[in-house]
Formats: C-alpha cells, structure tokens, sequence
C-alpha cells in the first residue's frame, strides 16, 4: 500500500476548488453573437453539395458499367483487370459515402452504400467460387491462371 495521506491529498484539492467560483469552473454558454451566426451561415452558403454528388455520379457510372464488361474475367489477366475494376467501385462508393455523409445528403448516402455492396457482390461471384466456398461453374471457375 501507499503511505501518502489520501485524506489530506482530498482535502488540498477540496480547498483549491473552493477558491474557484462556480463561473470559472462550469462557464455559462450565452447566446451566439451576431457575428458568429454571419460566420456559420456564410460557411454553409460556401459548402455546395455538387462535389458529393459528381464523386456519387461517377461511382453510379462506374457501378453500372460493370454489367458491361467487355473483356473475359474467367482467368489470369482478365479476372485480375475485373477484379481491379470491382476494386474501384467499391473505392468509388466509399469516397462518395464520406462525401455525402459530411455534407448530409441522406438519399445519396443511401446510394453509396448500396454502390459499395454492389462491388461486394461483385467480387464475391467471382472470388468465393475460387477460395472453395461457393460452388464453381462454366462462368466462374475455381482457377485463377489459365495455365
């Protein structure tokens, strides 16, 4: 155990924090200034939610192209360049999800996300048969080289 005096440590602090007033310790929090409601107000009014929705704009893009790819995803360099394209959009749906969540744009967050499980589907039809966890077939083999 510890031979300091608790008792007497308490009451040291006791007797500092009577010295203080209650003002000092808990600051009363007034009304906003006139300024600093000009301040915010002219931040929101420099805050534009078009950059959120062209990043969400470009991901959507992204996302649908994917049901168009145009290259052979079975094996080697073409599963890899597919799986790299997947990669991007669910990239994609994350930057417009931190995007629309700092500017609060609900139904576009809501988007993102769901751009983001797309691209996890995605990859899943085509990594899971691969790893032995889904069954393979024709269009999905359980290879990864053409070897």
């Amino acid at each position: 155990m510890s031979d300091r005096n608790w008792d007497k440590e308490l009451s040291k602090i006791d007797k500092q924090l009577e010295s203080v007033s209650d003002e000092a310790l808990f600051p009363t929090k007034g009304a906003p200034t006139p300024a600093a409601k000009a301040q915010t107000s002219a931040v929101q009014q420099g805050t534009r939610t078009w950059g959120a929705f062209a990043r969400l704009a470009l991901a959507v893009l992204l996302g649908v192209a994917m049901l168009f790819w145009p290259y052979s995803a079975r094996c080697g360099p073409g599963l890899a360049a597919y799986l790299g394209a997947v990669a991007a959009v669910v990239g994609g749906g994350i930057w417009s999800a931190v995007w629309t969540w700092r500017h609060r744009t609900s139904r576009a967050h809501t988007l993102s996300l769901l751009i983001v499980l797309w691209g996890l589907v995605l990859a899943a039809l085509e990594v899971l048969p691969r790893v032995g966890y889904a069954k393979p077939d024709m269009n999905h083999p359980a290879i990864w080289s053409c070897e």
